[in-house]
């Protein structure tokens, strides 16, 4: 009888020890006799080395999630039924939160990439391919899919006949790897030598053309001089023109994936852009007009490319319209629904906020069918106009990239004889970061 009562007295003991908490160790009976005590005592030493244990495993195992979370290339860890168990959050960042525990088909629907998943699921060898994700920039991705074996301590009561220390069934963990700079890097080397080579021929070709009539019948010719050097100096200001817009264009081609996270005052810009531009407007004799709200929030962008995009537009329109006439900038608040710009929805179902720059000159107007092509490289509605206007046909490509890249859209209208006008829709900064700045309509004469 004494004997189990110590054992009851010992069970009662470790069932307690093993309830409470770590530091809080029971107390054991005054009638507990000397070795129902040292067993007592085993049993708490045991306890707190796994108490121990079970910290340094966990301490373990949230580092090992810190780490998985804070990686900045997406991992992706798919099971049984191709169903996603795991995604870190450069993943969820990349293909939503929605992602867990769905088909790896309803975030990634790229054909090569999920037949690759089954094969390794399968049984199949680690396999490394590359894909794009099309919208809303295209990215250029390289994917390792490579199989996964998770291991327990014991096999699950339904799982007999497996190992200890295995899970019946693989997994495959996909890694993926931003490879878009490196290949727009590539092609943009490519571009550049095909383009600059297609579109510095003629001017190389007229200064070689005039050096060598300087050297030779023109050498005495004081007036061929001036006249020749004259032509050889436009010919050679072009030439500058043309790289640097290539240049700019390569830079931000490079980007373009990158969305920017800085805020801008629109209207500042604009009053930066016209400001400058006033001069040539004046030499035309046409006006330039700013119409905008009395509020405006800022938009998301980088200040130098938006700039760049307005001062593109507004110099144009200078360019194309009649003299004697007016180029109107119009600032305007717009629902990313309405203009086609995809993004969370706000208040009441309505799209993202948009601020609109239209741009509307009144100039000879552009036919319906070129307007598809205007945002090409090189694409000249009248290239021997464009040319003699100092344009180097480069202009728009720049402005759609830029827009792109702010995850905003270009729309263009233009009727022949009536004119053009050019929208951009930009994405508006959040609420918490201010209410923007007033503005009353202004309106500049040349």
């Amino acid at each position: 009888q004494l004997y189990f009562r110590d054992l009851r007295t010992v069970a009662t003991h470790a069932a307690r020890l093993a309830a409470g908490p770590t530091e809080a160790v029971p107390p054991l009976p005054v009638t507990a006799s000397r070795p129902v005590r040292a067993a007592a005592a085993a049993a708490v030493r045991l306890h707190r080395v796994m108490n121990a244990r079970t910290e340094l495993a966990l301490a373990q195992l949230e580092a090992n999630e810190s780490m998985i979370e804070a990686l900045h290339d997406p991992l992706v860890l798919v099971g049984a039924e191709r169903q996603v168990a795991r995604a870190n959050q450069a993943a969820r960042a990349l293909f939503g939160d929605r992602i867990l525990d769905r088909d790896l088909a309803a975030s990634l629907r790229n054909p090569a990439v999920l037949e690759t998943v089954d094969a390794v699921l399968k049984g199949g060898a680690s396999r490394i391919l590359e894909f794009s994700l099309p919208v809303p920039v295209e990215r250029m991705f390289e994917v390792r899919v490579k199989p996964f074996q998770r291991r327990v301590p014991h096999p699950a009561p339904d799982e007999e006949g497996v190992p200890a220390g295995t899970v019946p069934g693989r997994m495959v963990i996909l890694t993926l790897h931003d490879i878009t700079a490196l290949r727009r890097s590539e092609q943009m080397r490519a571009d550049f030598i095909a383009n600059a080579s297609h579109e510095l021929r003629t001017p190389l070709s007229s200064l070689l053309g005039f050096i060598e009539t300087l050297r030779g019948p023109a050498r005495e010719d004081l007036e061929a001089h001036e006249r020749f050097l004259s032509i050889m100096q436009d010919q050679a200001s072009r030439m500058a023109r043309l790289v640097n817009d290539l240049l700019s264009l390569s830079r931000i081609e490079l980007d373009e994936h990158m969305p920017p996270a800085g805020k801008v005052d629109v209207l500042d810009r604009l009053d930066g852009v016209m400001a400058a531009l006033e001069l040539k407007a004046a030499s035309r004799r046409i006006r330039l007009t700013l119409e905008a709200p009395e509020s405006l929030p800022a938009v998301v962008g980088d200040e130098d490319q938006l700039t760049q995009v307005f001062q593109n537009l507004v110099s144009n329109a200078i360019k194309y319209t009649r003299e004697n006439t007016d180029v109107t900038v119009a600032v305007s608040l717009a629902d990313g629904v309405a203009v086609g710009v995809s993004g969370p929805a706000g208040r009441g179902g309505r799209g993202m906020p948009m601020v609109a720059v239209a741009v509307r000159d009144q100039g000879e107007g552009i036919a319906r069918t070129h307007l598809p092509r205007l945002t090409e490289r090189f694409y000249r509605v009248d290239a021997a106009r464009s040319r003699a206007m100092g344009g180097t046909g480069l202009g728009l490509a720049i402005v759609k990239h830029i827009v792109n890249r702010h995850r905003g859209r270009l729309t263009i209208e233009s009727a022949v004889g009536v004119g053009s006008t050019f929208t951009v829709y930009l994405p508006a900064a959040s609420e918490e970061s201010g209410e923007g700045r007033a503005a009353e309509p202004v309106r500049r004469q040349a």
